[in-house]
């Protein structure tokens, strides 16, 4: 059997109604390799009077990664960055010592009836760079690399599969394909990650012979895996070297320390973790 467990999604509102289905860190399972972090948020029809915008932010000792399937928003950052993400596209940001971000819908869709649709994870970063100085990388959708099989196309997002290596830099040993399968098309995993896990987006998938819901998240053993999608099916695989400890996480901050999270939390209530350019709003600590 490939499958070690099952997680199922927690539903959580993220404001304005936005539901996500959050299914890492989970009881007993705090991540899955480097993710700590996994949301997956629609499809939802978004329409002019929808208030999904996420607010200015904070975070540290953690990489977000942003990956959509339909729609779009805009990134913006204490560093001055502003970036429209757009479907196929990896957005990293280092969040290190501490950045501030929002993300808001596009001005060219703020009228329009439009569907959202997509994953944000977070990565933990190691020890050794959880003070490292905040970036945000933007990769368009034409730079990740594309196996197209008769059946089944995998984008390789992060990390190396199927001979294929994806251009984003990461801290620690990472891997994040998005598959597209077409009905009754088989994929062979290989055994080359530490720790890995499957998400059905949606539709039903088989791995060996368990049949995994969309919405839940199969996490593997080490080994080779086979995935079968009988209806065509869209899932992600997620894995890579696992964290080199414990991490606490509250709110948006991760640590490998609980008082550099008390520290974070007294920066942000203070606003000393810098601010967006042109933004005026900031979503408080939570009680």
């Amino acid at each position: 059997m490939a499958v070690a467990r099952v997680l199922s999604a927690r539903m959580r509102d993220l404001g304005g109604g936005m539901m996500v289905r959050r299914l890492l860190p989970s009881l007993g399972q705090q991540g899955v390799g480097p993710f700590v972090f996994f949301d997956h948020f629609g499809p939802i029809e978004v329409t002019p009077e929808s208030n999904f915008d996420v607010r200015p932010h904070p975070h540290i000792g953690l990489a977000t990664v942003t990956y959509l399937f339909e729609g779009a928003m805009v990134h913006r950052d204490s560093l001055g960055r502003t970036q429209r993400i757009e479907p196929g596209a990896i957005n990293w940001m280092t969040a290190g010592r501490g950045i501030v971000h929002s993300e808001r819908r596009p001005e060219h869709l703020s009228t329009r009836v439009y569907s959202s649709h997509g994953l944000q994870l977070w990565t933990a970063l190691p020890t050794d760079y959880e003070e490292v100085e905040p970036a945000f990388i933007h990769t368009p959708a034409h730079d990740i690399p594309l196996l197209e099989q008769e059946s089944t196309s995998v984008r390789v997002l992060i990390g190396s599969a199927f001979g294929l290596n994806s251009p984003v830099a990461t801290f620690a040993e990472t891997l994040y394909l998005d598959v597209n399968a077409r009905r009754g098309s088989i994929l062979a995993l290989e055994p080359a990650y530490t720790e890995r896990a499957v998400y059905g987006v949606d539709k039903d998938i088989i791995i060996d012979d368990l049949v995994v819901e969309p919405g839940k998240m199969a996490v593997l053993v080490p080994g080779a895996a086979r995935i079968t999608a009988p209806e065509g099916a869209r899932y992600v695989v997620i894995g890579g070297a696992p964290v080199d400890g414990h991490r606490h996480i509250w709110w948006n901050f991760v640590s490998s320390r609980r008082e550099r999270n008390e520290q974070a939390k007294g920066d942000w209530a203070a606003q000393r973790m810098g601010v967006i350019p042109g933004e005026t709003e900031w979503i408080p600590l939570p009680d």
